[in-house]
C-alpha cells in the first residue's frame, strides 16, 4: 500500500528581516495542513453500504473434494480485513473464495489460501471513490487511482486468481469483451459456474438473504 506523507521543511537559521515572511510562510503551512486534513476526512468520508446496495456477501469453498457455498454477514461487504479474516478462518482445501456484490455495479473477489496468500480482484476499478471496501482492495493491490497506470474504469487485481479452479484469465478478460454491460452479480455467477460451484453459489445467496430478512 502507498502511502503519501507530506514533507515538513525548516530553517536552522532565522533572520530578523525573515520573521514577517517566516510567518506568512507559517500561515501557509497551516493551511496547507488544514487541507491536508480535509483530505484525510474526504478519504474517511466514503459511506459503508447500505443493506440494500448489497447484493450479497458470500464465500465459496472445496471440501474434501465437494463444493460449498455459505452466506456470510452483511457487515463483511463493508470491512476488507475482517472479510480476510473471516475467509482465513474457513477450512477449504485450495483455499476460500469470498464475493461481494455491491448495487449490481461491482464485484469484489477475495481468496484466501492460508495466512499469508492473499489475492484480490475488483470488476470495475471506477467505484473507488463510492465504497469503502472497493477503495481498500484497491489500496490492497498496490494501485493509485490517479496514475496513468491504472485504467479509470473496468477490472483490476489478480485476474489468475481463479484459474486452478477452472477459469482462466483469458476467460476472465473474455468475460468483460463480450458483454460490456455485465452486472457484477452476472461476473460473480460466471466465475461460480467456470468453477462447478454454480448450485452452492445459488444457495449460498438465497441463504444470504433469508439471513439479512431474518435479521430485520
Amino acid at each position: 500500500m502507498t502511502v503519501w506523507d507530506p514533507d515538513d521543511l525548516t530553517d536552522d537559521v532565522v533572520k530578523d528581516e525573515d520573521l514577517d515572511s517566516e510567518d506568512d510562510a507559517d500561515d501557509l503551512d497551516d493551511a496547507d495542513d488544514a487541507d491536508d486534513g480535509d483530505d484525510e476526512d474526504f478519504d474517511e468520508d466514503l459511506e459503508d453500504a447500505e443493506d440494500d446496495e448489497i447484493d450479497f456477501c458470500v464465500a465459496l469453498y472445496r471440501e474434501d473434494g465437494v463444493p460449498t457455498g455459505v452466506a456470510l454477514e452483511p457487515d463483511l461487504a463493508n470491512d476488507f480485513e475482517e472479510l480476510i479474516a473471516y475467509l482465513q478462518r474457513i477450512p477449504g482445501d485450495a483455499g476460500a473464495l469470498g464475493l461481494v456484490s455491491l448495487d449490481s455495479d461491482v464485484l469484489i473477489a477475495v481468496r484466501v489460501r492460508g495466512p499469508r496468500h492473499v489475492q484480490v480482484f475488483v470488476s470495475d476499478v471506477y467505484y473507488v471513490d463510492t465504497w469503502p471496501i472497493v477503495r481498500d482492495a484497491v489500496e490492497f493491490l498496490g494501485l493509485d487511482p490517479d496514475s496513468s497506470d491504472v485504467p479509470e474504469e473496468g477490472p483490476v487485481g489478480d485476474m489468475d486468481m481463479f484459474a486452478d479452479q477452472g477459469v482462466s484469465e483469458m476467460d476472465l478478460e473474455a468475460m468483460f469483451m463480450d458483454a460490456e454491460d455485465l452486472s457484477s452479480e452476472d461476473v460473480a455467477e460466471k466465475i461460480a459456474q467456470g468453477m462447478r460451484c454454480g448450485t452452492v453459489f445459488h444457495k449460498a445467496i438465497d441463504d444470504y438473504w433469508d439471513v439479512d430478512e431474518d435479521d430485520e
